[in-house]
């Protein structure tokens, strides 16, 4: 299956890219596919944070799996002030 990954704020500055897509196998979840994209751009393993996810435009976990998911998107936390 392919997933468009999406990021947003700092984590643009991490990867380069505001989206690309990603082939997954059967099975894969969020925890899975973060792996993969920290192998692509290792500047994402340096965060030292788990970003927020959302799943097709709804928050989701990170044990979710994507079998039926279209896009992935990871925000980095939000403060606000």
């Amino acid at each position: 299956m392919t997933v468009e990954v999406r990021y947003f704020a700092s984590l643009v500055d991490r990867t380069g890219v505001e989206a690309e897509r990603v082939d997954l196998g059967p099975g894969a979840g969020v925890a899975d596919l973060w792996e993969l994209l920290v192998a692509r751009h290792p500047a994402l393993g340096a965060i030292g944070y788990r970003p927020m996810v959302a799943c097709d435009l709804e928050y989701a976990r990170w044990d979710r799996i994507l079998d039926d998911v279209r896009e992935v998107a990871f925000l980095p936390p939000v403060s606000g002030g």
